[in-house]
């Protein structure tokens, strides 16, 4: 049966099982929502009140559940307001489809109205991106997509369409299967590289297992838990690593980098074997390139060979699905020493260099995560905006389950917060889901809390107040003298009071004696929330790394 090509679209997302679309309308998209409109049955539209905040929800909610998140947006600036949305997710190797509207294939290049040349503007940014100018190539295009996005290391694919493919009809047939002989992703480690690791691993006397987030991405975290609870080696994380959880407690863990504890830096300087996995060793894990673990061996196991040997050069590479690499590990079954002096060595120096605060008049953040904490279920989502606020929570949280910690890494998105909370709940409605922001962040994007409301979504937030963009001040307070410029919200509102006229139940905290009542409070209502939570103005975030120094300089205050 000959279809339209926006019928088209909207068959090849059902084929993928998509039930979320985050999407927007313009005039070039029309044809696919009225499609929707007819035949977008088990689909659930969800419109957000800017491109970009559909794009940071497709992202959050690509986290939380492994499958890529779907947004479709009309052209022009429509498809340019998605851009920071799909480097975020770029970075961080979140699957992601993105597809646009294009002017008809006979204006573009014209500079038609809204036209814009997303697939140039993209190219950077995504993993592969798509011009469709034949009906015929529009079903394999987002066949192909789809296996792109989610296959060896995610990421997202753009798909922009002219209206005239949307118009056009062909018979509509679905490839089953996806091929493509320049990219094929490698998936099994090589067997006499995993073979040298696990022999350098018995003869180590120090080891350490970096976790990065690609455990995460490749649903690994359970198999990194057995591994390390058979093994007995200690473990530290980097942001993304946020989940590893192993049922031996006396295993001492840490965050590493420019925010990361002291014990677990130290960790990483002392350790005579780095077993890293899924890690970019990116710049604030890293510091000084030259200085870091200086001690120490290093294995690296990825599934993107770009990224082996791209910052650190490794010992032994090896590159394949950590998923395969760990299973293959296990089932060795090699025994290894006693790693317990190394252990208590670690423990020791965690006790002697606990996270701490002090906490007077003004309310301190870190006793604002501490109180979340206690009064939110185990089994709660935490999504971060980027700032003070996302290196706190990544400090205080422990999160016990995998994909349970979503945050802007490496593109360090302000604004993501919010949206990506609302695409984490829509994916996991059975959890709770509480967003952090600062109060720079949230404004950024705070308009989506109208999608909140009209979506019923339950979603928790709560917004740290300090009235100054935190992250910039602290680097001004620390390396410039307090050249405080440009960073100053002295005139933010109350964001209680905004949420309440948005149709969103709203709470203002100024006093320490509230803040515990308040978060329960927060942790135990059955509908969306927001805490606007006004805290120390100069509060700095420690341990801290000065941005190319050693981790050996990790300062405490």
């Amino acid at each position: 049966m000959a279809m339209k090509g926006a019928r088209i679209v909207v068959e090849c997302l059902k084929k993928e099982k998509v039930d979320t679309l985050f999407c927007y309308p313009g005039g070039v998209v029309i044809p696919i929502f009225d499609e929707l409109f007819q035949h977008g049955d088990g689909i659930r539209m969800v419109q957000p009140r800017h491109e970009q905040g559909g794009t940071h929800a497709a992202d959050g909610y690509a986290r939380v559940t492994g499958r890529p998140g779907v947004v479709l947006v009309t052209s022009g600036p429509g498809a340019t307001n998605t851009v920071t949305g799909i480097a975020t997710a770029y970075i961080d190797s979140i699957p992601m489809v993105v597809i646009t509207g294009q002017v008809p294939t006979q204006y573009v290049g014209t500079d038609a109205f809204q036209e814009a040349d997303i697939t140039g503007i993209s190219l950077p940014i995504t993993k592969e991106n798509i011009l469709v100018t034949d009906i015929e190539d529009l079903a394999p295009s987002l066949k192909r997509a789809f296996h792109i996005a989610v296959s060896g290391r995610p990421g997202p694919v753009l798909v922009d369409i002219p209206k005239d493919v949307l118009l056009a009809s062909t018979a509509f047939e679905y490839p089953e299967e996806f091929s493509l002989e320049s990219y094929r992703p490698v998936s099994k480690g090589h067997p006499r590289q995993v073979a040298k690791a696990l022999e350098m691993m018995s003869q180590a006397e120090r080891p350490l297992i970096l976790a990065g987030g690609g455990i995460q991405i490749s649903g690994s975290t359970e198999l990194a838990n057995t591994f390390i609870d058979k093994t007995g080696i200690p473990f530290v994380h980097t942001l993304m690593g946020h989940g590893i959880n192993p049922r031996n407690r006396d295993l001492p863990s840490g965050n590493i980098g420019m925010h990361g504890t002291v014990y677990g830096n130290w960790a990483v300087q002392n350790c005579d074997l780095l077993i890293a996995l899924g890690t970019r060793f990116s710049d604030r894990i890293l510091g000084d390139t030259v200085s870091f673990a200086p001690r120490a061996k290093i294995i690296h196991v990825d599934v993107d060979p770009a990224e082996i040997g791209k910052n650190v050069e490794v010992d032994v590479p090896i590159v394949g699905d950590l998923r395969h690499v760990l299973e293959k590990w296990i089932e060795a079954d090699r025994p290894m020493p006693d790693f317990s002096p190394w252990v208590k060595a670690i423990r020791e120096k965690r006790l002697a260099n606990p996270l701490t605060y002090t906490q007077k008049e003004d309310i301190v953040p870190q006793y604002v995560m501490e109180k979340a904490r206690e009064a939110f279920p185990e089994n709660l989502i935490v999504v971060t905006d980027v700032g003070q606020n996302q290196m706190w929570a990544h400090q205080y949280f422990d999160t016990n389950r995998p994909r349970s910690f979503v945050s802007s890494g490496g593109l360090g998105t302000m604004g993501f917060g919010v949206p990506a909370g609302i695409g984490a709940k829509l994916g996991c409605p059975e959890r709770e889901v509480l967003v952090i922001a600062g109060d720079g962040g949230f404004q950024m994007t705070m308009q989506e809390l109208i999608t909140i409301r009209r979506e019923k979504l339950p979603v928790k937030i709560m917004v740290l107040d300090n009235g100054y963009l935190g992250m910039v001040r602290q680097w001004q307070d620390l390396f410039h003298d307090k050249r405080y410029s440009g960073v100053l919200l002295d005139n933010n509102p109350n964001f209680a009071e905004l949420a309440r006229v948005l149709g969103i139940r709203g709470r203002q905290v100024t006093r320490v004696d509230e803040v515990a009542e308040a978060m329960t409070e927060l942790a135990q209502s059955k509908e969306a929330m927001l805490l606007h939570v006004i805290v120390k103005e100069e509060e700095n975030v420690f341990p801290m790394v000065a941005a190319g120094a050693s981790l050996n300089d990790t300062r405490t205050s």
